[in-house]
């Protein structure tokens, strides 16, 4: 009866884990180049010791391990808006970005200029060109994007928005203000990585679906307390009846 107790806990807390990631992809639907996430588990067999010497065959009791997120790297729906500042991108690049806690990445092409004309995202943070940030003068007019990221203005070419590409984009890890995060080095994105100026890439996160997963996990959880329930009620019914007994 423990077994089985300990197994609808593991289960409740992999659904947990499950609500969780897909409260995230919901709350992101109308983020910019927000890319969903979607949880993967494995199955976990105990005991994994046995002996010979029992009558019977030791039980195998399949418990839920959480082995982490998937990013869903398909490409999100793009939208003009007729903004020269605004980039979608398409393929597997990144815009490299420069944030207090160091360089990071983002698919969010919401761009605009800061104060002292910096090129940089809806966030602030600093838009890293080939050759450091960007920097655009309040005078210059005719600002364009290319789709290889040159920025270029009335006076000329300002500088070429750096794309970057992972070797395993799934190692990337979210670090807040749809920034992600590398613990391998960034490549130059080269032909894989083009723009589209005058529109932006939307999150990729299907709400249906979103809605679908999120009540199957809902009604998975409300079964397994269920059973929990039960068992308990068992448990106490029992422990009467011995008490009786005695």
């Amino acid at each position: 009866m423990q077994n089985a107790l300990f197994v609808g806990v593991s289960s409740q807390v992999a659904l947990q884990r499950e609500l969780d990631v897909i409260a995230n992809n919901m709350a992101n639907v109308a983020t910019t180049g927000f890319k969903g996430r979607a949880i993967r588990f494995q199955e976990y067999l105990m005991p994994v010791a046995s002996a010979d010497s029992f009558q019977g065959a030791d039980r195998r009791l399949s418990y839920v391990i959480d082995q982490g997120t998937v990013l869903d790297l398909a490409q999100g729906p793009i939208e003009r808006t007729g903004n020269p500042l605004h980039v979608a991108l398409r393929g597997p690049a990144y815009l490299a970005v420069q944030t207090a806690q160091g360089e990071r990445y983002t698919r969010n092409g919401a761009l605009e200029t800061d104060a002292q004309g910096t090129l940089v995202t809806s966030d602030g943070n600093a838009v890293q060109g080939e050759g450091g940030p960007i920097q655009i003068n309040p005078q210059e007019t005719g600002l364009t994007i290319g789709a290889d990221g040159t920025v270029s203005t009335n006076l000329g070419v300002r500088g070429r928005l750096r794309l970057v590409t992972f070797a395993d984009p799934q190692r990337l890890t979210s670090d807040g203000g749809n920034l992600y995060a590398s613990p391998d080095p960034a490549q130059p994105a080269g032909l894989q990585g083009r723009l589209e100026s005058g529109a932006l890439e939307r999150s990729n996160v299907r709400p249906v679906i979103e809605m679908t997963r999120l009540m199957d996990v809902n009604r998975s959880y409300a079964m397994v307390s269920s059973m929990i329930s039960r068992l308990d009620d068992i448990r106490g019914t029992a422990i009467r009846r011995l008490a009786d007994v005695a």
